[in-house]
């Protein structure tokens, strides 16, 4: 399992290579670099492999994860005990649902890290195909 980029480092062990996963959007395009097929949802399940988007993907990646391993009965008792009923302020927390100067604000702060994690994929994607 893993929420965020978590997914790129499972996918990094090798343990992703021909599943779908998921991945915060930022980062999602380097995955195919180690033969995973992206999905964009918040939650993604693939086998006995669940992956969730970014970092507030986890409470829905927690609460799916807590419904396959006690029932969906459990986990809609802690959804309601946290009183989980997301509501956002603002709508815009996809890509595809932002503003567009917001999204380039964004991508522009993010270009820095981007750059570096992506050479720490290929690196990592290049040692990984050696391997095999």
């Amino acid at each position: 399992t893993s929420v965020c980029t978590g997914s790129l480092i499972l996918a990094a062990a090798g343990l992703l290579k021909g599943r779908r996963a998921a991945c915060h959007w930022a980062w999602r395009d380097l995955l195919p670099l180690f033969d995973v097929e992206v999905d964009e949802a918040r939650v993604c399940r693939d086998g006995n492999v669940i992956t969730g988007g970014g970092v507030t993907a986890g409470l829905d990646f927690a609460l799916v994860a807590g419904a396959e391993i006690f029932g969906e009965d459990a986990a809609r008792r802690v959804q309601l005990g946290l009183e989980y009923a997301p509501a956002p302020p603002f709508e815009g927390g996809r890509p595809e649902l932002a503003q567009p100067h917001i999204l380039e604000q964004v991508q522009k702060a993010m270009s820095a890290a981007l750059a570096d994690r992506r050479a720490g994929a290929v690196e990592a994607a290049a040692r990984l195909k050696a391997r095999v």
